[in-house]
């Protein structure tokens, strides 16, 4: 899952995204409220770890404007403005928690994780469907119990139809959850990573299917 971390200092930023990469997300990195403005506009997050001293402008300016346009997208805010009215300001403006800095590492990703449990969210330890099972821990995908190799991208595509599962699951956000903000992708991209991983699918006995809604996504479902 990929998670937008919007923080100003450069070395607590590297330091949060070192932590999260190995805790198993993939990580883009903001600096400003122009920049997470814009980029917020065009790209689909499984979450958001948002600072409110920015050097351009308050953080909170983000998190309402997110909350305006009413996009669900969870934010943990993590910021030095420590006071109670601080704090009820920030969960009232739309903030899912609410983390004071200095922080414990451990406590930040556990309460990303409990954000990412809620319904509707994208965590969860272990994805089933037919005899297709992922370990989200352990990266690995499973068919009939038996372990199988897939490439890291072809894993992102599987998990993001598994978690929603008979459910269509947009080209954009299939691209944003696999590339973020790495650069220019190739716009048949997606189109390339979601037919190898039903050449493979098909080539190991999943007795899945990708179906493909022309102009919209993927639904994933059980073969017939």
């Amino acid at each position: 899952m990929r998670v937008l971390i919007v923080e100003d200092s450069e070395e607590l930023a590297d330091l949060l995204a070192k932590g999260l990469q190995a805790a198993g997300y993939e990580i883009d990195l903001l600096a400003s409220v122009s920049d997470a403005s814009s980029v917020l506009g065009t790209t689909r997050y499984a979450a958001l770890i948002l600072d409110l001293g920015l050097p351009d402008g308050d953080g909170l300016s983000i998190l309402r404007e997110l909350r305006h346009r009413k996009d669900p997208i969870p934010i943990l805010v993590l910021t030095a403005r420590g006071g109670v009215e601080d704090r009820v300001n920030g969960l009232r403006s739309g903030a899912d928690d609410y983390l004071v800095k200095p922080f414990a590492f451990d406590e930040l990703v556990a309460r990303l994780e409990a954000l990412l449990r809620r319904p509707g969210q994208l965590l969860g330890s272990s994805l089933r469907l037919s005899n297709v099972t992922f370990d989200t821990e352990g990266r690995q995908v499973f068919v009939d119990m038996k372990p199988q190799n897939l490439s890291a991208r072809e894993i992102a595509v599987l998990e993001l139809l598994l978690r929603r599962k008979g459910s269509v699951v947009s080209k954009k956000l299939l691209e944003d959850q696999i590339f973020g903000l790495t650069g220019d992708v190739a716009s048949n991209a997606v189109e390339v990573y979601v037919h190898r991983l039903r050449k493979q699918l098909l080539d190991i006995g999943a007795k899945v299917r990708i179906t493909t809604v022309r102009g919209v996504g993927y639904v994933m479902m059980e073969s017939d």
